[in-house]
C-alpha cells in the first residue's frame, strides 16, 4: 500500500510517499481502505518528536489519527462491523507507527463509529479528533442547557464543533474569534467577541455576571481571562494550557471513544452539527497540509484524500 511515512522524527521535508506492506489486523481490528484522513496539529508534532517523552514511536511511522473509510476485513473477535461498512475513527493507539496517512490502516473497533450519512469523505475525516475534543471537554465541565459557555478560538476546527455541540444542548455560547469570523460563528448560533486586550470587558458586556464555564483551545492569555469570568474555576476545561488544573479547572487530553463519535455522527445526521472543511489536499501533499496547519489560520478542518471509499 501507499503511505506517507517518516523514517525518522523530522519535519514536514521529512514525510515521504512509500511503498508499505499491508497492515496486520489484530484480534479486535478491522482492516479500513482509507477514503480520507484528517490533519491535526499533533500530526507534525508527535512527527517532530514532541511525544517521545510520553508515547513510544516505530519507524518508518504513518502519522494521522484520523480517518474515515471502508471497513475490508476482520480481526479475530471484532464481530461490530462487517466489510463494507462505512466507518470514521480516531485511531490513537498506545505506541505510533501506523497512522491514517496511509491507503489503509488496521483500528481497534473500539475506536470506531458509523460514518454519518450526510457528510462527505472529506468532512467525515475531520469530525473525530476535532469533535471528541470538544464533547470530552464540554463533558468535563458538565456544559450544557442554561449555561453561557465561554468557547476560545471558537472559529476553529475544534471550536467550532463545540459551539455547535453546545447549541444543540441548549446553551448560550460567547465565542472568540477575529472579527473576519464573526459572521461565521452568528451562523453557528454563538455571540461572537475579538480576542486580545480587553476581552474580560467584552465578555462583561455580553454576560455581566460572568461565564458559567468556559473551554479554552488556544491556550495563554484565554486561561487567564477564563478564571476572572468565571463563577467557579472547576468548570474551565482546557486542551491547550497545563496551567488549567493548577488553576483550579481541568486539562483535557482526548481519548478515543466510539460512543462519542456515535454521539457526533447522530448530530450531524439530525442536521445539528457539520465540519468545516477548509481544504483538501492529495495524500501526496500532506507536508503542505502540515504548512497550511501550523499557520494556525485556518478556519476549519485540512484532510487529504486518499481514496475514493470504493
Amino acid at each position: 500500500m501507499k503511505a506517507m511515512a517518516m523514517p525518522e522524527y523530522g519535519g514536514a521535508d521529512a514525510l515521504t510517499l512509500m511503498e508499505l506492506p499491508e497492515p496486520k489486523v489484530a484480534p479486535g481490528e478491522v482492516l479500513v481502505r482509507v477514503a480520507a484522513a484528517g490533519v491535526n496539529p499533533v500530526d507534525w508534532k508527535l512527527a517532530a518528536g514532541g511525544l517521545d517523552p510520553i508515547m513510544v514511536s516505530h519507524f518508518p511511522m504513518v502519522p494521522g489519527w484520523d480517518v474515515a473509510g471502508v471497513v475490508t476485513r476482520n480481526g479475530l473477535d471484532s464481530t461490530e462491523f462487517a466489510p463494507g461498512d462505512e466507518v470514521i475513527g480516531y485511531i490513537r493507539k498506545d505506541s505510533a507507527e501506523h497512522g491514517g496517512y496511509a491507503e489503509q490502516v488496521a483500528a481497534q473497533v473500539r475506536m470506531l463509529a458509523r460514518k454519518p450519512r450526510t457528510l462527505s469523505w472529506a468532512q467525515a475525516a475531520g469530525l473525530p479528533l476535532a469533535g471528541l475534543t470538544a464533547l470530552q471537554a464540554a463533558d468535563r465541565v458538565g456544559a450544557g442547557a442554561g449555561d453561557t459557555v465561554l468557547v476560545h478560538a471558537a472559529a476553529g476546527g475544534v471550536g467550532s464543533l463545540a459551539v455547535q455541540i453546545l447549541t444543540a444542548r441548549g446553551a448560550r455560547v460567547i465565542g472568540t474569534a477575529s472579527p473576519a469570523n464573526h459572521d461565521f460563528l452568528r451562523g453557528l448560533g454563538a455571540d461572537p467577541v475579538a480576542y486580545g486586550p480587553g476581552l474580560a470587558d467584552r465578555v462583561r458586556a455580553l454576560a455581566p455576571e460572568g461565564v458559567d464555564a468556559a473551554l479554552d483551545f488556544v491556550g495563554g492569555e484565554s486561561v487567564d481571562v477564563s478564571v476572572d469570568l468565571l463563577r467557579s474555576p472547576d468548570r474551565l476545561a482546557s486542551v491547550a494550557d497545563h496551567r488549567a488544573a493548577a488553576l483550579g479547572g481541568h486539562y483535557v487530553w482526548v481519548r478515543p471513544d466510539g460512543a462519542g463519535l456515535t454521539t457526533l455522527a447522530a448530530l450531524a445526521d439530525e442536521g445539528r452539527l457539520t465540519v468545516f472543511v477548509e481544504k483538501v489536499l492529495p495524500l501526496r501533499e500532506a507536508a503542505e497540509a502540515w504548512r497550511l496547519n501550523s499557520e494556525g489560520h485556518t478556519r476549519g478542518k485540512l484532510v487529504l484524500s486518499v481514496g475514493d471509499g470504493s
